[in-house]
């Protein structure tokens, strides 16, 4: 069974809350079923195991490709990619609601904001006018 049966895209969206599990982009307002990502990706040994499986809209899938990690603009270091069956994404990113910018909290957010190119200003327009009308909902914890 592929990542891309109905069986396991029904499943991994639900898991998901219909969102990106990398950025929250809402599935609701995408004119396309979202993709399903491997976050250890093939091309580098991953499986099609739904612990390896995630939501992700096109520009997070795209943009991601093959990486898993990258290097944190603010120590300089490599790190691991941020990891949705692993890692809790209000520890690692922010949603600002006045800028529409995720902002990385951790080595592992920032590296993923920026690899994942989360914050161009097309996509940060775009989150912004969500917000406004109230379709991009991230429950951000102090």
């Amino acid at each position: 069974m592929t990542a891309h049966t109905e069986p396991f895209r029904r499943l991994v969206s639900q898991r998901a809350g219909h969102q990106c599990e990398y950025c929250h982009y809402p599935g609701s307002v995408s004119n396309a079923p979202l993709p399903v990502d491997h976050i250890y990706p093939q091309a580098k040994g991953g499986t099609t195991q739904i612990d390896n499986l995630a939501l992700a809209c096109w520009r997070c899938n795209t943009y991601k490709l093959a990486k898993t990690d990258g290097i944190d603009p603010l120590t300089g270091e490599r790190v691991r990619l941020f990891n949705p069956r692993l890692d809790d994404w209000n520890i690692h990113f922010h949603l600002n609601i006045r800028t529409g910018e995720i902002e990385g909290r951790t080595s592992i957010g920032r590296v993923t904001a920026q690899e994942l190119s989360m914050n161009e200003p097309l996509a940060v327009a775009n989150r912004l006018l969500l917000i406004e009308r109230g379709l991009f909902i991230v429950h951000n914890r102090p």
